[in-house]
């Protein structure tokens, strides 16, 4: 039980800890609206179970080798924030963009998805959880389990942040100031992304 009770307690921390996650969705949302970020949040959640898959086949077969994987994603991880940074940054606003169209559900899922797959703060989430608080002794259906709550727990958390964000009172306001929220969150995902790159080269 007190297994259970922490991981409940670090999954809701991390899922709530601001970052690329949480920047991608909260623009799908005001940009295109409560269903495509919903679907944004859809794509997180299966990133998450991604991270789950390969941590518990590194826990039973190839955990020594985890160290270098953690560096490979860090390094297409970093590189992707800072590009989807800069896509954002430069940006046209809606009203002004005569090319503009709503994105398609599957391209919001692979945004979600290639968000939280290629960030090494979910990995480390992911394989700290289970090598520092689960016991090696608790079944494997329970494993599963944990692993199938914290992606419940991404939907749900920012399914939520797209329904705030995609609101239509707050939207509004966003997309009349959507070239200065645009900067922000673009400068906000090249800074994770660079800072990402400084420690894989320290």
């Amino acid at each position: 039980m007190s297994e259970f009770i922490a991981v409940i307690l670090i999954t809701i921390l991390a899922v709530m800890s601001p970052g690329a996650d949480f920047a991608i969705v909260t623009q799908n949302s005001y940009l295109y609206g409560r269903k495509i970020g919903i679907f944004t949040a859809a794509g997180i959640a299966c990133g998450v179970l991604l991270h789950v898959i390969y941590t518990l086949i590194a826990i039973f077969f190839f955990l020594q080798y985890t160290s270098h994987f953690l560096n490979l994603i860090k390094f297409i991880g970093a590189i992707y924030l800072i590009y989807i940074g800069y896509k954002t940054f430069t940006q046209e606003p809606i009203q002004q963009s005569k090319s503009f169209n709503l994105i398609s559900v599957y391209q919001a899922i692979r945004y979600g998805f290639l968000t939280n797959a290629l960030n090494p703060k979910t990995t480390l989430f992911v394989i700290s959880t289970y090598t520092q608080i689960v016991s090696i002794s608790t079944p494997t259906i329970i494993l599963i389990g944990y692993g199938l709550f914290m992606g419940f727990a991404h939907f749900v958390w920012f399914a939520l942040v797209s329904i705030v964000f995609s609101s239509k009172a707050l939207r509004k306001k966003m997309l009349d100031s959507q070239v200065f929220v645009n900067k922000v969150i673009g400068i906000i995902l090249c800074i994770l992304g660079c800072s990402l790159l400084f420690t894989h080269f320290n």
